[in-house]
This record gives structure tokens, sequence and C-alpha cells, in this order.
């Protein structure tokens, strides 16, 4: 069951939810909106191989923005940090940025319980577009979880980063 955007902002005020800064305006009738942080890594890898760590290059974006090129992979990160210990998280992008020609979360929408962070985005363009830091991204929905017992997602390797970060699938997902 997703939650509705008064029921995310009563969670938040219990601290069932995490959401740092929070600000009531960017509730949605079941999301709550998220914003572009700073820092974006574009992939520069001629050929991007599972096997081994990916290359690639920190950008820092300032007021004049920054364009992202088509058939590029670029890695950016919430502003926002995002978490709860009791509802699955889904970062998935605004209508109004996907009519822009941007792939937001393009495979990886779903965040486990336990996790509070600035999540890393996945961003491709259809066009070139220009992004700037702040701009309001995507949005974040929050799921209750059935089940009798909640196993949450603290240790893993993908939790607590609080900038891009790039696939860790070359230590051990080859086998």
């Amino acid at each position: 069951m997703i939650l509705s955007g008064l029921k995310i902002e009563n969670e938040v005020k219990k601290g069932n939810i995490n959401i740092y800064p929070f600000k009531k305006e960017l509730l949605n009738p079941n999301s709550y909106n998220y914003h572009l942080g700073n820092i974006i890594y574009e992939m520069i890898d001629d050929v991007i191989d599972p096997k081994i760590e990916s290359k690639y290059k920190k950008i820092i974006l300032t007021e004049k923005g920054y364009i992202l090129k088509p058939h590029r992979l670029y890695l950016a990160c919430t502003k926002e940090k995002i978490g709860s210990k009791k509802y699955v998280t889904q970062l998935i992008g605004r209508s109004s940025v996907g009519r822009l020609g941007l792939f937001l979360q393009i495979t990886a929408p779903l965040g486990h319980v336990g996790c509070y962070h600035n999540w890393t985005l996945e961003l491709k363009v259809v066009e070139p577009l220009k992004i700037y830091s702040n701009m309001k991204i995507g949005q974040v929905t929050f799921w209750k979880i059935k089940g009798k017992k909640i196993i949450t997602y603290e240790t893993g390797k993908y939790n607590k980063h609080n900038k891009p970060y790039v696939s860790m699938f070359y230590k051990g997902g080859i086998k």
C-alpha cells in the first residue's frame, strides 16, 4: 500500500520517515518531491564492463548548470537525505522532467528499508538537456511492508553514501 502525502507528513513528524530537509510544500497527493544535489558523475568508459570498476568524471554543478548529453550515463544524488526503518522508499521521476527527455532511476527505483542517505540517481537523456543543482528532479513514494518481520538493509554495500556511488557489480556480480 502506498502512503498518501498526508500520511507521509504524519510519519515524518513521528520519526518513522526521515527526510532532511523536509518542506511541507513539496508534498504531493502520494509522494514527496526531491531535489538534485550538486555533484554528478559522468561515466567515461568507452565500454562499461561489469567485471571492472567504472571510470567517471566528477562534475560540480554551479548556477550556470550543466548540459547532459545523449548516449552517456550520469550518476547524481538527491539533495535530501531520505529513508525509513518502517517503509520501503521508491524514487521515481516527475512527469514534468520526463517531458524534457530525462530518464531518471532507469532500473533501480526501489530503496531498502533501513537506508537513510542521499540516494544515487541514474540519469540518461534523449536530447541534450541542461540541469541545475537544487532543481526538483524526482519524487519519492513510501510503501508499507507486509510480513511478520522486517529485515533492514543497514549494512549493505550501497547504504549510507551521501554522494553518487558507482556500481560495485565487479565485486562478485559475475559468478
